[in-house]
């Protein structure tokens, strides 16, 4: 086994066209490091719905030069064969966009040159911009593909590669298996023509296009008042939120000054995800630090490319004067908001967000359908008008960006708390009148981070032979496994607990090496004096669920 390993290596390292992952794979060929070599060549990462993801380093099973220019070249085989758009001649148009990452220039340049050497026209967007800029870019340009080069809030030591196929939307079975299957098929990358010009790089019209296009999402003379304290999470966000914001008439946000340029070491946080604790501190002792006339209305975070926004608010709950909402919270809040102002057609959401969306789509009249997790599913729902998933994604604008947006999201929530701020009221006001109307719809998550994918295998597997009764007291009244599919949802890996008065969904995570489980319970709510108590109700609801599930798990 060692000889075919160093052979493997050896193999690969004469085509590898970076001299950095030459030099680190030279060093492990020296080295005899088999268990690491074994890491590397056990297998290759797997083009699927979400792209590709991994760390970076030399060897297959890693994100490098290597892997990405043949998945370049399988994206480019899948692409001719569907021909050319109908009714042109000329062959389709791929548009590139990258985030600040390490290496994602070099794949975004390495990704126009192989559509290029393919007989495909390739167009890569100026520098590093938000990841919707690029969906937005391939409808606007009539692209057949557009690709983000990007790992959005994963760790430092990541990168990944997103595909959108023509309509602006990311790809889904059985396109992902067809590219799949045309990647397997080079059979090495000297096959692969990579000249070295005749693509474009794009100025920056499309980017001022989007910017135009923010115009949609506000209500013509809507008030603009609401402080805001925004974050890029060292990521590529800043410069085109606060154009937007200046461009929509906000008050200037006041910058999160050690996070706000892109840093692809992402040095403040553990992790660059709003959503992972400790990530927002700068933040809440930026917006603590202002006051008076200066002090905040909100806190706005984006991810690191900007696809994603967090939201938090004054709440001195636990001592630190801010808190953040939940993606349910904000996806309810944008609901209610686009429905006041009498907004139309489907409202659409993961099967694992909160169901409080349902009621206010069905009290308002509207369409409202489940997807799976994903906006690659969430965005293709018949007559979108907006989608969500608690993932703090947010789709308010699907004419524009058919995908999640963390700028126009931004400014929809701004737009919101300064309608409030207008009445002397606050978002907080607003959930509470919801929770009343509809009942507490409360939401929390069991995550489990492993380091061996076989343990979240294990659990799933352990869940199906040893099916939970009950949780927290609460009996099981229906389970769903949902690699069945349903009338409504295709299959996928996942379980679907239906309780009296609750829900709880688990599955392992497409882009993260994480077991998932999503709860939420209901509680009625008689009016806004029974709030406290009902929130207490759910709270322990809620850890008694995700104790017995995690008993359950066996995580």
């Amino acid at each position: 086994m060692h000889d075919e390993l160093i052979a493997q290596a050896q193999a690969w390292l004469t085509e590898d066209p970076d001299p950095d992952t030459r030099t680190e794979l030279a060093r492990l060929i020296d080295a005899k490091d088999e268990t690491e070599l074994a890491a590397r060549f056990s297998g290759t990462l797997q083009f699927g719905t979400a792209g590709l993801r991994g760390e970076l380093g030399a060897g297959p099973m890693r994100m490098n030069r290597s892997v990405v220019i043949r998945a370049a070249a399988g994206l480019a085989a899948y692409l001719k064969k569907q021909g050319p758009p109908a009714g042109e001649g000329e062959p389709g148009l791929v548009v590139i966009g990258y985030d600040a990452r390490h290496k994602s220039h070099d794949f975004a340049q390495d990704t126009a040159a192989v559509m290029t050497g393919a007989g495909l026209r390739a167009a890569v967007l100026p520098r590093p911009l938000p990841t919707p800029v690029l969906a937005f870019a391939t409808r606007h340009l009539g692209a057949v593909a557009g690709v983000e080069v990007t790992a959005s809030h994963n760790p430092p030591r990541d990168n990944g590669y997103k595909v959108y196929l023509g309509d602006g939307s990311q790809i889904v079975p059985p396109a992902d298996i067809d590219i799949a299957a045309e990647i397997a098929a080079v059979p090495s990358l000297t096959t692969v023509p990579r000249p070295t010009e005749g693509w474009d790089t794009l100025d920056d019209s499309v980017l001022d296009a989007y910017l135009a296009r923010t115009d949609a999402v506000l209500s013509e003379g809507s008030p603009r008042t609401a402080r805001t304290v925004y974050t890029a999470m060292h990521g590529v966000g800043k410069d085109v939120l606060l154009a937007a914001f200046a461009r929509a008439g906000f008050p200037a946000p006041v910058l999160v000054a050690e996070q706000a340029d892109p840093d692809p070491e992402f040095p403040t946080v553990a992790f660059p995800n709003p959503e992972e604790p400790g990530a927002m501190d700068l933040a809440f002792a930026t917006a603590r630090a202002l006051s008076g006339e200066t002090a905040p209305d909100l806190i706005i975070a984006n991810d690191p490319d900007a696809d994603r926004c967090a939201v938090a608010v004054q709440d001195d709950t636990d001592g630190t004067g801010w808190r953040m909402l939940r993606g349910d919270e904000v996806g309810a809040l944008l609901a209610a908001h686009l429905v006041r102002r009498g907004a139309t057609g489907t409202f659409a959401e993961s099967i694992v967000s909160s169901s409080l969306l349902g009621r206010i789509a069905e009290k308002a009249g509207l369409p409202h359908v489940e997807t799976l997790t994903g906006f690659k599913w969430i965005a293709r729902a018949e007559g979108l008008r907006y989608g969500y998933e608690e993932a703090l994604g947010y789709c308010v604008d699907p004419d524009g960006v058919r995908d999640k947006d963390g700028i126009t999201a931004a400014l929809l929530i701004t737009e919101l708390a300064s309608r409030l701020k207008e009445e002397g009221r606050t978002l907080l006001d607003l959930l509470d009148d919801l929770a009343v109307e509809h009942g507490l719809h409360a939401t929390d998550q069991l995550s489990v981070r492993v380091e061996d994918l076989s343990l979240i295998a294990a659990a799933m597997r352990r869940l199906r032979e040893q099916p939970p009764t009950e949780l927290a007291g609460l009996p099981i009244t229906h389970t769903d496994d949902l690699t069945q599919g349903t009338a409504e949802l295709p299959p996928t890996d996942g379980l679907r607990y239906t309780l009296d008065g609750a829900r709880v969904i688990v599955r392992p995570s497409g882009t993260e090496p994480k077991l998932k489980c999503y709860l939420e319970v209901v509680i009625p709510v008689g009016s806004h004096k029974d709030l406290p108590a009902a929130r207490a109700k759910a709270t322990g609801l809620l850890e008694s669920i995700k104790r017995d599930l995690s008993t359950a798990a066996g995580i």
